[in-house]
């Protein structure tokens, strides 16, 4: 019978014959791990297997054994926290039925759990208002669902990453700070499908980034209505994948990414049941009968696309339609019947998977987890009720599919020092061996409460203003005329022209007034540039 024999971390099967004094070396050096190729090393897992079997517990080489494992596991567990990223984000789709926006959104945003700490917010909306006026009013200004939710994310360290608008349909992406840098390859998308794709009050709109490496779509649609127009809502969602292309080579179509979030007023009705059953089941919380009927879930089982999309159980009355304030179903002469219309579906790539045969069930390196779907009754502008999800991501290195997280920023900013406001500065950054910049790169300079990515106060072109780049550190020459004179709490950011995307972003720092006149300061100092 072999013996296992200890080398620094690494585990090495002897047999009997080769380990004469059947003991633990404890000389040999950590480094010898390297040298244990990885189809060896699961050898030599196999026939550890195989000797525990034999191995007494109150022999010595059992606690030995014990503790080499738990030494190794120990250095897994820190590997895998090293590749290993949980990522909470909250989805958000309401038809508002032009309405303007509700004063409070707190629960629709689960502000007021604290435990509820959202890495992400993505909300979609439909049927917002969007006559030629407002539309052109709001294309040069905010909207006021998106000044909204900037005026509510923004002081709780969300900035809006990105967004766009198709009349009546709006996306948008707000990430935490921390998260921004690792957030790149933006690009948005949309299709008409109103009026044989001449008119955008209905269809769909897309954002797709990278994120820690990761393809992340998320694409909010407005199907047609009415029971009758099941078929032409295939049709167009159809459409709608198949003009949802992208600049990207390495994902050229929506279904490439590795996660789309599919969701919005999708208009699938509920049916056969009529108005005075379906009422009665939702009395009685009776959701289970209805969903059998409901025609997502009915074509879903035949069609082999839809299949791959994965939803979570209808737990709430269906959210369409009501009477105007209130939270009860239409009244009116038309009594439409209600059904759940605004949905929040899923697809992961399959490709996303360890198929090795070494694996008894597929390893998932980039999973999702639904943590609650329901909707929120409480909001009363609309005839149709808002629907959250709220999801739990899993992002790990890959190396089978090439994949790994991206844990470094592409540039690190240095704000160095105390910055003197009215005074010209002068920034020093590096950046990664494989980031390449642009003629059109810049830096900003942001106050710490940042509503969207090109929201500065003043920025400098990198190349323009270029002063040095010596042993992998650069420094660029920001022009002092567009700092605030009351200074205050600031950060810098670095633009991506070529990602599309900040890239970097400093820490915090104070940015302080200097009452002394230009020839003072330069007298006393000697550099105005920062010190």
């Amino acid at each position: 019978m072999g013996r296992l024999m200890e080398r620094g971390d690494s585990l090495c099967f002897l047999p009997d014959s080769e380990n004469p004094l059947l003991s633990w070396d404890h000389s040999a050096s950590v480094s010898s791990t390297s040298s244990v190729g990885r189809g060896l090393l699961q050898q030599q897992v196999t026939q550890l297997l195989t000797c525990v079997e034999d191995i007494s517990s109150d022999e010595e080489i059992h606690e030995e054994m014990a503790r080499t494992l738990d030494k190794a596991f120990l250095l897994w567990r820190k590997k895998l926290k090293e590749k290993y990223l949980q990522f909470r984000m909250h989805v958000v789709t309401w038809n508002v039925a032009t309405a303007a926006p509700p004063t409070n959104l707190n629960e629709l945003l689960l502000l007021n759990n604290e435990c509820e700490n959202m890495d992400m917010y993505v909300i979609g909306l439909q049927e917002m208002k969007s006559g030629i006026i407002n539309y052109i009013s709001e294309l040069a200004f905010e909207d006021p669902w998106s000044k909204l939710l900037m005026d509510v994310l923004a002081p709780l360290g969300y900035i809006k990453v990105t967004s766009i608008r198709m009349q009546g349909l709006l996306l948008l992406v707000f990430a935490r700070r921390l998260h921004v840098p690792f957030i790149s390859d933006i690009y948005t998308n949309y299709t008409r499908t109103g009026l044989y794709g001449y008119w955008g009050n209905k269809g769909g709109v897309s954002i797709s980034f990278r994120i820690y490496g990761y393809a992340i779509c998320f694409l909010n649609c407005h199907l047609p209505a009415h029971l009758t127009n099941n078929d032409q809502r295939l049709i167009d969602f159809d459409k709608i994948l198949e003009m949802q292309n992208f600049e990207n080579d390495n994902i050229p179509n929506i279904l490439d990414n590795d996660l789309i979030v599919w969701f919005g007023d999708l208009n699938f009705r509920i049916e056969e049941f009529g108005l005075c059953f379906i009422h009665e089941s939702i009395q009685k919380g009776l959701y289970s009968i209805l969903w059998h009927k409901d025609q997502l879930n009915i074509i879903k089982k035949s069609d082999s696309l839809l299949q791959q999309f994965q939803e979570g159980p209808l737990l709430f009355k269906p959210t369409f339609k009501f009477d105007i304030n209130s939270e009860e179903y239409d009244s009116s002469e038309k009594r439409r019947k209600p059904a759940w219309t605004d949905r929040i579906l899923w697809r992961l790539n399959q490709k996303l998977q360890n198929t090795s045969k070494n694996f008894k069930e597929p390893e998932r390196f980039f999973s999702l987890e639904l943590k609650c779907y329901q909707s929120h009754m409480q909001y009363k502008v609309s005839d149709h009720k808002p629907v959250t999800g709220t999801f739990e991501l899993e992002l790990r290195s890959c190396h089978v599919q090439l994949k790994s997280l991206m844990l470094t920023p592409l540039v690190t900013l240095i704000p160095e020092g105390r910055w003197i406001t009215p005074y010209d500065l002068v920034v020093s950054y590096n950046r990664s061996p494989d980031f390449k910049s642009s003629s059109w790169d810049w830096i900003g300079l942001h106050k710490v409460v940042i509503r969207h990515l090109k929201d500065c106060v003043t920025y400098a072109w990198v190349k323009d203003n270029l002063v040095s780049s010596e042993k992998g550190l650069y420094q660029v020459y920001i022009n002092a005329s567009g700092f605030p004179e009351e200074g205050g709490e600031f950060l810098l950011s670095y633009y991506s022209s070529n990602l599309k995307a900040i890239v970097g972003l400093s820490e915090p720092f104070q940015l302080c007034r200097n009452n002394l006149s230009p020839e003072d300061w330069r007298e006393k100092k000697g550099d105005p540039l920062m010190y």
